[in-house]
C-alpha cells in the first residue's frame, strides 16, 4: 500500500496557507508597531527640540535683560573713603603696637596738607590693593593712622580700588577675587564701614598659597566692622556678587590707570598721589609722608602762584 495519499495534500497546502498567513499578519502587526515607535519618537525628539530652544531663548533673553552686577558708590572702579570712624583703634590692637612703633601722628603732627580756601583737599591719594598682596598690608598697617587723619581734617581725598591680581595663589579658593568682591558689597551697601573692613581684611590677611576665609568668613568680618544692614552685606557677600566686576576692573587696570601719564598696574600696592606714582619704603610713614606733603605743597603754590598769561604785544 502506497503512502503517498492523494486526499492529504489538500491539508498540508492549507496547513502552509495558514501558518504564511499568520506570518503576514505578525510582518504587519510589527511594521505597524515600528511606525508608530518612529512617530512616537520623532514626536519626542520635536518636543525636547522645542523645549531645548525656548530654554535658549529664556537663557538669552534673561541675559540681555538683566544688567551686569555692578558696585554702588564706585568712580573709575575705585570707593572714596568717607569715613574712617573706628578704624585705626581696631588696627592699632591687632597689631600690638608698642611706644618704640613710630605712630603716623608722631611722623606728621597735625600737618594740614592744604588751604580750605584754595582747595577742597590738597592731595589725591589713591591706592590699587590687592587683599592677598603683603605689600599692600604693610603700605596699609604703616600708614593706615595718618591716611585716616587727613581724610578726617580735610587734607586729602583717598580711594582704594580694589583689584585681584593673586587669585591663582590660594589653592584653587581664588581668595584675591572672592576678598575684593566683598569689599564691594561693603563699598555698596555699607560705604562708612568700607575703610574699616579694608583694614580688617588686611590685618587679617592670609598667607599665600594658603586657602584664605571662605565667602561665610569674609561675610563675619563685615559684620563684625560694623557693617549696616548685614544680612544684605552677607548674602551680597557669600554669592560673591561682584566677582566679574572685580575681575573686570583688574583688567583694565593692567591696561591702563585713568588720569596718569600712561601708567598700568604691574603689582600692588600701587600708590598714587596727585597722579604721581609713590616709589619709597611701603614700611615707613614718615617718607611717605614727606612724598605727600611734597606733593600738597607744589600744588598749594601752584594754585596760590598761577603761571601769569603772557600779554599780547601789540
Amino acid at each position: 500500500m502506497s503512502s503517498d495519499d492523494p486526499s492529504n495534500a489538500p491539508v498540508k497546502r492549507d496547513a502552509r496557507e495558514a501558518v504564511r498567513e499568520k506570518a503576514q499578519l505578525v510582518h504587519a502587526k510589527q511594521s505597524r508597531m515600528r511606525i508608530i515607535r518612529r512617530s512616537l519618537l520623532g514626536v519626542a525628539a520635536l518636543a525636547v527640540v522645542a523645549v531645548i530652544a525656548g530654554s535658549l531663548v529664556w537663557v538669552v533673553s534673561s541675559n540681555a535683560s538683566k544688567p551686569q552686577l555692578s558696585p554702588a558708590n564706585v568712580v573709575d572702579n575705585g570707593f572714596a573713603i568717607s569715613s574712617v570712624t573706628g578704624a585705626t583703634g581696631q588696627a592699632d590692637a591687632e597689631r600690638g603696637m608698642t611706644e618704640a612703633t613710630p605712630a603716623p601722628a608722631e611722623v606728621s603732627p597735625n600737618v594740614t596738607l592744604a588751604e580750605p580756601a584754595q582747595s577742597d583737599a590738597a592731595v589725591d591719594i589713591r591706592v590699587y590693593i590687592d587683599y592677598l598682596s603683603e605689600g599692600s598690608r604693610t603700605f596699609q598697617m604703616a600708614n593706615m593712622k595718618q591716611l585716616a587723619s587727613w581724610v578726617d581734617d580735610g587734607s586729602a581725598s583717598l580711594t582704594y580700588y580694589p583689584v585681584a591680581m593673586l587669585s591663582a595663589k590660594s589653592n584653587g579658593t581664588k581668595y584675591s577675587l572672592r576678598a575684593a568682591s566683598a569689599a564691594a558689597c561693603v563699598a555698596t551697601h555699607s560705604q562708612e564701614t568700607f575703610f574699616t573692613y579694608t583694614n580688617e581684611l588686611l590685618t587679617k590677611q592670609p598667607d599665600v598659597d594658603a586657602d584664605g576665609m571662605s565667602d561665610k568668613e569674609l561675610a563675619d568680618l563685615a559684620q563684625a566692622s560694623g557693617v549696616i544692614e548685614p544680612k544684605i552685606v552677607r548674602e551680597c557677600i557669600e554669592e560673591a556678587r561682584f566677582a566679574a566686576w572685580a575681575r573686570e576692573a583688574t583688567d583694565r587696570a593692567l591696561k591702563g590707570i585713568p588720569d596718569t601719564d600712561g601708567l598700568a598696574l604691574t603689582g600692588t600696592p600701587t600708590v598714587l598721589v596727585n597722579g604721581e606714582p609713590y616709589v619709597g619704603a611701603l614700611d615707613d610713614p614718615a617718607e611717605f609722608a614727606q612724598f605727600v606733603m611734597t606733593l600738597a605743597s607744589d600744588k598749594y603754590y601752584e594754585e596760590t602762584n598761577p603761571t601769569p598769561t603772557p600779554t599780547p604785544t601789540p
